[in-house]
């Protein structure tokens, strides 16, 4: 099948973009700045890359105005080029080609309802009382448990698991390993009067609650509620191998990077950005419109809008050692500055 042709002056039009050069330049996709060839369209957000600029062989560039006169190929204009590449690009992605139906080898409880337009892949599995909505497509091997709902038009990938008393909604793109529903870590310790025990499990009695349009990445876990549920709001967007404790809640179109995780009961707030492997204790609150860097531990409550970070940037292995060999007298050190302070103004 040939590749689908696109023109600058179709392109300006279609996604309200000014355009420079010639508009019947076109494009059948998408590349960087450094491989893109005469018949791609390649972008400039990051300034890193602009250097890039100069010698791009790409057809057709998505960049800011003040970056246009900078270019040699055919341009669009946009406030924000990532954003605009991303729609643009959108054309040319392959669709999974998924039939209406349900495959030979898979399981469907007597009591589970599939709608006629989804498509339930094989060795499928869906327990009892659990429906599939319209246009969902179930990747082989998803299983599904009792209770849940899979919204319309949801795409399972492969090997998703719902375990139970799980709710998803319309539009959702769950990739493959993902983990939904499965137990939280609820312990308790029962001491003995001789200072010994035993742990004792509590039971997980929720389940967890995911908006429309929400993405969930590859291995990524959300464990269900202890009492009550877990809950993601409407465009919730999880990366790879992220933990998301019982009954954590995060706003509508918060985004986390891969390995972040979430302690139970915490609320993330609505427009957040995680970095990849931060991790937020429990039982604390996050505002609106927060972001925490890469690595970063949050150990309380934040109640402000902002950027905020926690560790020590890399640095050569001696000077770490040494500052890593003074941190421990950092106590001290504060206490006789405020010896000396107190001196001065004696």
């Amino acid at each position: 099948m040939t590749a689908a042709r696109h023109t600058l002056a179709d392109l300006a039009a279609r996604f309200g973009l000014q355009s420079r050069g010639d508009g019947g330049q076109s494009i059948d996709g998408v590349g960087t700045l450094e491989t893109a060839t005469p018949e791609q369209l390649a972008f400039l957000a990051n300034p890193h890359y602009r250097a890039q600029l100069a010698n791009t062989q790409a057809g057709i560039v998505v960049l800011r105005e003040a970056d246009a006169n900078a270019c040699r190929s055919a341009c669009l204009i946009a406030a924000d080029p990532y954003v605009a590449f991303a729609k643009i690009a959108a054309l040319f992605e392959r669709a999974v080609a998924a039939s209406p139906g349900i495959h030979p080898s898979a399981v469907v409880a007597a009591s589970a309802r599939v709608a006629a337009s989804a498509s339930i892949g094989p060795f499928c599995f869906i327990g009892e009382n659990s429906g599939v909505g319209e246009g969902a497509v179930l990747g082989a091997h998803c299983s599904i448990g009792e209770r849940c709902q899979v919204g319309a038009q949801a795409h399972l990938v492969a090997r998703v698991t719902l375990v139970r008393d799980v709710t998803l909604g319309k539009r959702v793109l769950v990739h493959p390993g993902a983990v939904i529903g499965a137990d939280g870590f609820g312990l308790a310790f029962d001491k003995t009067a001789s200072g010994q025990g035993s742990w004792i499990k509590v039971p997980q009695l929720g389940g967890v609650r995911i908006g429309d349009d929400c993405e969930i990445g590859a291995n990524t876990t959300i464990d269900r509620g202890a009492i009550g549920d877990t809950v993601l709001e409407d465009d919730v967007r999880l990366d790879n191998q992220i933990q998301i404790a019982h009954n954590v809640h995060v706003g509508a179109h918060t985004a986390m990077a891969g390995c972040a995780a979430v302690a139970g009961s915490a609320r993330i707030g609505r427009y957040c950005l995680i970095g990849g492997g931060a991790g937020v204790v429990g039982h604390i609150s996050i505002a609106d419109k927060v972001t925490i860097t890469a690595r970063s531990l949050v150990t309380h409550s934040i109640v402000e809008p902002g950027e905020y970070s926690s560790g020590t940037p890399i640095q050569d292995n001696r000077a770490w050692r040494r500052n890593a060999a003074r941190f421990k007298h950092l106590d001290e050190l504060v206490r006789r500055v405020q010896q000396l302070e107190k001196e001065a103004k004696q």
